[in-house]
């Protein structure tokens, strides 16, 4: 009698775990974490681009050689080089660093498109996934004429910081995003012992001050942190816009 009602007790707490797994992995609607409640004012922003320094590893200046890229699967990279850019393929997926990177400085020069190439919700839109993970923004947002949550905009760390102030430039124009990024750290056991921090200047201005991050980037739902590798590559995003890129380099920290 004694191990019936001990079996009917583990089977009883194992669909009450059952249960509450199922219910915790119900997510919210994506509009739920988007963010309305504070709007970045607008800054105009210098006409410089910052050159690399003697101690970078030059990523993209321009060469039609992609050897240091590849998309996911491993395959080479179809995006299309011109001139000094490398425009990205509507559909082709993202590319990703063949090298791994952890703390760092990044430097990204990027273009959006004519605008009337793209629909509303996507206007100009990529993203830099530091780690493949962790994304800073890339829109369309020159003087809010696209409409989109805050949290969403050009120099947001997407769905979870919103940029101080909008120092994005007109369409088809150059902008650079100056990245100071301090990867997580885990113990031993896989739990988090320090959370991610971003430092961002965008075009010069800055527009996140050492902010913490809540985890990877996630569209729906909120985002936690899962255990990784303390170096990962840097991956650009391709959400169907024709975004261009170019001079990207990086500092190891």
């Amino acid at each position: 009698m004694k191990k019936l009602f001990t079996g009917m007790l583990l089977l009883a707490a194992s669909t009450l775990a059952a249960a509450q797994s199922e219910k915790e992995e119900k997510l919210p609607p994506p509009a739920a974490t988007e963010d309305w409640s504070f709007k970045p004012p607008l800054v105009t922003p210098g006409e410089t681009c910052a050159q690399p320094p003697s101690d970078a590893i030059i990523l993209y200046s321009g060469q039609t050689d992609l050897a240091k890229w590849e998309h996911p699967d491993g395959s080479a990279v179809r995006w299309k080089p011109d001139g000094d850019a490398l425009v990205i393929v509507p559909r082709a997926t993202d590319i990703r660093t063949k090298q791994k990177f952890g703390n760092m400085q990044l430097h990204v020069e990027w273009r959006t498109p004519d605008p009337s190439e793209d629909k509303d919700f996507n206007r100009g839109n990529s993203g830099v996934l530091i780690m493949g993970l962790y994304e800073l923004q890339i829109y369309e947002s020159w003087n809010y004429n696209t409409k989109i949550y805050y949290n969403g905009q050009a120099g947001s760390v997407y769905k979870q910081h919103t940029p101080l102030v909008n120092a994005a430039r007109k369409p088809q124009t150059w902008q650079t995003y100056d990245v100071v990024f301090e990867a997580p750290v885990f113990r031993a056991d896989k739990t988090v012992e320090k959370p991610a921090y971003m430092t961002v200047f965008h075009n010069n201005v800055l527009i996140l001050n050492h902010v913490e991050l809540k985890g990877p980037m996630v569209y729906q739902g909120y985002p936690k942190y899962k255990y990784h590798d303390a170096k990962l590559p840097l991956q650009l995003q391709e959400h169907g816009s024709r975004v261009s890129f170019r001079n990207i380099w990086i500092r190891e920290l």
